[in-house]
This record gives structure tokens, C-alpha cells and sequence, in this order.
């Protein structure tokens, strides 16, 4: 296995790969099209919460580590890792960064190198996108040249438990060398390597994955919408729920779902279905309609809470805490507790903020950054917990708070209401 390394995306999964890639002795060029995350690197400065500034600076001082948005700082490589983003576009997969990928990656292909594609997409993808488009602009042809694979992220940020090294990493090949070739080289990264017999098994694993908690994070919050009216405490529901040993797995409601994967990934196994097949995937439609309703369902919520206090919500003032899309992690632009911000902010509340994880550019302009101080809690008419990161106290919010909508609960008192 060839020593030199290209990673091709510096997010959120491409930089903790490249810095455990160093760690396992690779020269690794860390290719990104952002000039700015680039400058911060090269400055071991990083902006990816699992990944620390001296772990930036080590990798630096091994001298096997360059943060590069040229290209040509990627020729000779041995295994080239492609883990760009993939949105949606309208409700289609948007392939436009693994294509741009794939054009900037061929012409430096040289026989026997290795090229994995770890972005989230459908079924079919690595073998009928990126398989041609590499072909057809190295000269080169898999298996005969160049090996080719597919291995599914599983990076889950902010989680201190399980992070790359000791998350199982599925791993799939075009044919049998090219999955020994990509084993081999997970070996080197992660503790335990589970291969599968085709590419799209192992692209199916992936929204398989994302697709069951989607589902059953809607599941739940449908069910705490109908609890609530027939007015029955679904929290503890689910509690109970949670103590049988077998066959249940919690999930709790929420405002919705946010973040890189959940409201994106079941949407590309629903349009691979829908344009193969010609049929809807009816769970993943459901899953989607109620997780994007979730947002109007907390304003309405709040907005009936208030009433009842005899307060509108044009001129109330808000305290919102948590804006990531999950514990302890440092983006809210695609977070649910955003759309419930801008929806307050536009029915006239004052709404100020606190999440120590997520920086000012991040908020709506008409949004206050503030700190957690009983200072801020009496100022506010009703505090909202949307994002339950574990450095808030709860004890204090109940405590002094006049009224608290809790979407997480968290908090205890008799002026709290929960989800």
C-alpha cells in the first residue's frame, strides 16, 4: 500500500480522516476548494469541532500533513478519498462536488492508485457516475488500471464515544482486488473493517442507516403531537418504553431534524426508488412531511402556551436556547431551531439566543448572541429550549425562568411546559 495520501473535502468527515491518516503514517494532502478553510489550516487553526487545534499542529510537525486548494499539490497519489459534500437540488441529488471531484482527481490517476468515494448518495452512484467520468478523463479503466470503491461515512460530530478509529467502517470494491486494496487501507485507519460483496451494498448501508432513524424520529414526534392533545405525558411514555431490553430503541421528539444527513440522505434512497422503480417510498414521504412540519408545529405550541398567559407573541421576548441541529455541535445554519427563530422573529417576538458551539456569523441578523445569566432568564417572557446542549443549567433555567417551552425536556418545575 502506497504511502501518499489525498483527501479531497476538508469538512466535517474529510479532515478527522486526514489527521488519522498522518497519525497512521500517510503523507496526506487535504484538498479543499474553500481558500478560506484552507488558510486556516495551513494555520493549525481548525474549524471542526472533532478535530483540535493541536492535533491541526502535530500533523503540521510531522511534515506529512498540507492543506491545499491546487490540485497539482495532489499528484503521485496512491489512495485518493473523495468526501465532498451532497445536497439536494430541488428534491434531486446534486452530484455537481463528486463530479468536480472526479474531473480534478483523473488526470492525475496513475495505474495501480486507488480512488474511494465516502459521500452519501444512492445506490449506483460510485459505479455509474464516478466510475465513467474517471475512465473517460485518466484514460485509464477499473479493474484493469486502477482500483475503485465505496466506504460510507459514519462520522457523528461532537460524539466523544464513538469517533473514526473506533466506528466499524464498511467497505465495499468494484471487484475483489480493488476491495482487498481498500480493506488494507481502513486497517490502517479504524479498529474494525466489515466488507460487503457490491458498491451499492454498501451505498444502500449508508441510507439504510439514516433512513431508520429518520423514520423513527418522526415516528416520535407525531406521537408526542397526538400525546399531548389527548393529553397523556409522552415523555414518559417513552421512558418506560425504554426500559424493555429487547425489540425498542428510544428516540425522543424534537423540533425537527437538521444537520448534513437526516432531512438530505432518505431522499436520495426515495429518488433512486422512485426514478428505477417508478414507485414512492411512502415511509421516507411520510418521515419528510411530518420531521419538515415540526419547526410550525413548536411555534404553534408556544404560541398557544403564551395565549394562555394572556401574551402574543408579536412583542414577547424570547430566550431561545440551542440553535445547533444537535448536542454540542457547532452549526445551526442547518438546524430546525433556526426556522423556529426566523418564524418567531417574524411574527414580531425579540428573540435573543444562547449556544456557546455556534459562532455569531452563523445567527440571523436580528438574533442577540447572549450568555445564560439569571439576568437573561427573568428578562425573558418564555425561555425555549430547542437544542439540549449538556453545558446549559437546568436546574437555573427552571428555577428562574417564568415560563419555559422545553422541546427537549430537560427542565423540571410548574412553569414548564415540554413537547
Amino acid at each position: 500500500m502506497g504511502e501518499r495520501l489525498v483527501v479531497v473535502g476538508q469538512g466535517y468527515v474529510g479532515l478527522p480522516l486526514a489527521m488519522r491518516a498522518v497519525e497512521a503514517g500517510f503523507h496526506v494532502v487535504g484538498i479543499d476548494v474553500d481558500e478560506w478553510r484552507v488558510k486556516r489550516l495551513n494555520a493549525a487553526e481548525s474549524y471542526v469541532e472533532d478535530v483540535g487545534d493541536d492535533v491541526l499542529a502535530a500533523a503540521h510537525r510531522s511534515g506529512r500533513y498540507l492543506a491545499s486548494a491546487d490540485y497539482a499539490d495532489a499528484e503521485a497519489f496512491d489512495v485518493c478519498v473523495i468526501t465532498v459534500p451532497t445536497p439536494l437540488r430541488e428534491g434531486v441529488p446534486d452530484l455537481r462536488h463528486i463530479g468536480s471531484a472526479g474531473e480534478s482527481v483523473a488526470p492525475l490517476l496513475r495505474p495501480g492508485a486507488t480512488v474511494i468515494l465516502e459521500s452519501t448518495t444512492y445506490p449506483g452512484t460510485t459505479e455509474e457516475f464516478l466510475r465513467p467520468l474517471l475512465e473517460e478523463r485518466s484514460g485509464l479503466r477499473t479493474p484493469e488500471d486502477f482500483f475503485l470503491g465505496y466506504s460510507p461515512e459514519r462520522i457523528d460530530p461532537g460524539n466523544a464515544q464513538w469517533r473514526l478509529e473506533n466506528t466499524p467502517k464498511v467497505v465495499s470494491g468494484i471487484d475483489e482486488a480493488s476491495l482487498e486494496r481498500i480493506q488494507a487501507f481502513y486497517r490502517r485507519i479504524v479498529r474494525d473493517v466489515v466488507p460487503v460483496s457490491s458498491l451499492q451494498v454498501a451505498e444502500l448501508c449508508k441510507l439504510l442507516e439514516n433512513t431508520f432513524r429518520h423514520v423513527n424520529i418522526a415516528l416520535v414526534n407525531e406521537l408526542s403531537i397526538f400525546a399531548q392533545q389527548l393529553k397523556i405525558d409522552v415523555w414518559e411514555a417513552i421512558d418506560a418504553a425504554s426500559t424493555k431490553p429487547f425489540g425498542y430503541m428510544r428516540f425522543t421528539p424534537g423540533p425537527g431534524v437538521g444537520g448534513h444527513c437526516l432531512p438530505i440522505d432518505p431522499s436520495y434512497l426515495s429518488w433512486r426508488v422512485k426514478r428505477s422503480l417508478g414507485h414512492n417510498f411512502r415511509f421516507v414521504e411520510l418521515a419528510n412531511d411530518i420531521n419538515d412540519h415540526m419547526p410550525d408545529h413548536v411555534v404553534q405550541r408556544l404560541a398557544l402556551a403564551l395565549n394562555q398567559r394572556r401574551k402574543p407573541i408579536k412583542g414577547s421576548r424570547m430566550l431561545v436556547l440551542g440553535l445547533a441541529y444537535k448536542k454540542n455541535a457547532g452549526d445551526c445554519r442547518e438546524s430546525p431551531a433556526i426556522e423556529v427563530v426566523k418564524a418567531l422573529c417574524k411574527l414580531g417576538a425579540e428573540v435573543r439566543a444562547v449556544d456557546p458551539y455556534v459562532d455569531a456569523f452563523q445567527l440571523p441578523a436580528e438574533i442577540d448572541a447572549v450568555r445564560l445569566t439569571d439576568a437573561q432568564l427573568a428578562w425573558a417572557d418564555a425561555v425555549v429550549v430547542l437544542t439540549d446542549h449538556d453545558c446549559f443549567d437546568y436546574d437555573l433555567v427552571g428555577r428562574v425562568s417564568d415560563f419555559v417551552f422545553d422541546a427537549r425536556n430537560r427542565c423540571r418545575g410548574a412553569n414548564v411546559e415540554c413537547l
